[in-house]
């Protein structure tokens, strides 16, 4: 059984964390900056943990609070966004591409005019985390980089992409062949973690 916090706490706690203040969450929340206040300290009393730092006119987040913020906002604006793509549904086709921010800016977005004035009805959307998350029911498709074997999904291939290393000027005048890779630091792309494997592949490193 799924064991939720007291959610109006917690909702009048992500607005405080995010404008620093009881009396602008209150405006965002249409309630008194009272009543803000009491449901963070119910909250802070059913969870155990001190969120805020009470200040003379200022609020400070405790590091209990910082994480509990930084992890809340997003949910929230996932619920945000979710909401109103169900409430899309009933007048408007909407597609929502999961994609990664460099390739949306430089490669999706480019072409999303010329994509408009073929399908003005539809309403395109981006979830940018596509590279770096799993595909998820909230999409309508994703752009990924991998060989198009995912079963479960059928999968068009776009084109290749290039795979080739580069590092500093003053790094490359110590290096003449692939071997010597093997002697310097190798950077590696937290959701392309295989991507230095291939490459020794690919040159007959192993």
């Amino acid at each position: 059984m799924r064991k939720l916090p007291f959610l109006n706490g917690v909702r009048a706690f992500e607005a405080a964390a995010r404008a620093e203040s009881f009396a602008k969450a209150a405006g965002e929340l249409n309630v008194t900056p009272a009543a803000v206040s009491r449901m963070v300290q119910l909250l802070e009393q059913r969870i155990g943990v001190p969120l805020f730092e009470r200040k003379a006119n200022r609020l400070i987040l405790t590091a209990a609070g910082r994480a509990y913020q930084s992890g809340l906002t997003p949910i929230f604006d996932q619920l945000a966004n979710l909401t109103a793509q169900v409430t899309a549904l009933a007048g408007s086709r909407v597609l929502t591409i999961g994609v990664g921010p460099t390739f949306a800016t430089r490669w999706l977005i480019p072409r999303l005019a010329d994509f408009q004035r073929r399908e003005p009805e539809v309403e395109v959307r981006f979830a940018t985390g596509g590279a770096t998350v799993p595909y998820n029911d909230e999409w309508t498709c994703g752009v990924r980089l991998g060989d198009g074997n995912w079963p479960g999904f059928a999968a068009e291939r776009l084109f290749a992409a290039d795979l080739r290393p580069v590092c500093a000027p003053v790094t490359a005048k110590r290096l003449r062949t692939p071997e010597d890779l093997r002697t310097v630091t190798l950077l590696r792309v937290a959701h392309a973690a295989d991507e230095w494997p291939r490459w020794f592949d690919a040159v007959a490193l192993s």
